[in-house]
C-alpha cells in the first residue's frame, strides 16, 4: 500500500490542505464566498424592490388608462348629448323660420287677392258708370237730364267702390 501512488496522492491532499488551513486560505476562501453570497442576496432584495416597483407602476398605469377610458366615454357622450341638442335645435329654429315665411307669403297672398278684388271693384265700377253714362246720355237729354245722370253716377260709383 505504500508503495502505490494513490496513497501519496492522498497524503499529499491531506498536507497540502493542512498547510492551507493553517495560512487561513479557507479563511478567505470563506469570506469571499460569504461576501459573494452577500452581495448575491442585496442583488436580490434590489431586484425585488424594483419588480414591486414595477408592479406599482403597472397599477398605476391600469388605473390611469381606466380613468382615461372613463373620461373619453364621457366626453364622447357629452358630445353626442350636444350634437343631438344642436341638431334639434337647428330643426326647431328651421320649422320657427319656415312657418314664419309662409306666414308672410300668405300675408302677401291675401293683400294681393284683397288688392286684386278692388281693383276688379273699380273697374268693374268704371265701366258700370260709363255703361250707364252712355246709355243715359243717349235716352236722356236736356240740362236736367245732365243734372240727374252726373248725381246718379256719383252715387254708383260711392256704391260700387265701397
Amino acid at each position: 500500500m505504500l508503495l502505490e501512488a494513490e496513497f501519496w496522492v492522498a497524503v499529499a491532499f491531506v498536507i497540502f490542505m493542512a498547510i492551507a488551513w493553517k495560512a487561513g486560505a479557507f479563511s478567505s476562501m470563506t469570506k469571499g464566498l460569504d461576501g459573494r453570497a452577500k452581495r448575491v442576496r442585496n442583488e436580490l432584495d434590489e431586484a425585488k424592490r424594483l419588480r414591486e416597483e414595477a408592479a406599482a407602476v403597472l397599477a398605476d398605469y391600469k388605473r390611469r388608462r381606466a380613468e382615461a377610458e372613463k373620461e373619453a366615454e364621457t366626453i364622447v357622450a357629452s358630445a353626442r348629448e350636444e350634437a343631438q341638442r344642436a341638431a334639434e335645435e337647428g330643426h326647431r329654429k328651421l320649422d320657427e323660420f319656415l312657418a314664419r315665411r309662409t306666414k308672410a307669403a300668405e300675408t302677401k297672398i291675401a293683400q294681393a287677392e284683397a288688392q286684386a278684388e278692388a281693383q276688379v271693384r273699380a273697374a268693374a265700377a268704371e265701366a258700370a258708370v260709363k255703361v250707364s253714362e252712355t246709355i243715359l246720355r243717349d235716352r236722356l237729354q236736356g240740362e236736367a237730364a245732365q243734372g240727374l245722370i252726373r248725381s246718379s253716377l256719383g252715387e254708383v260709383r260711392t256704391r260700387l267702390r265701397s
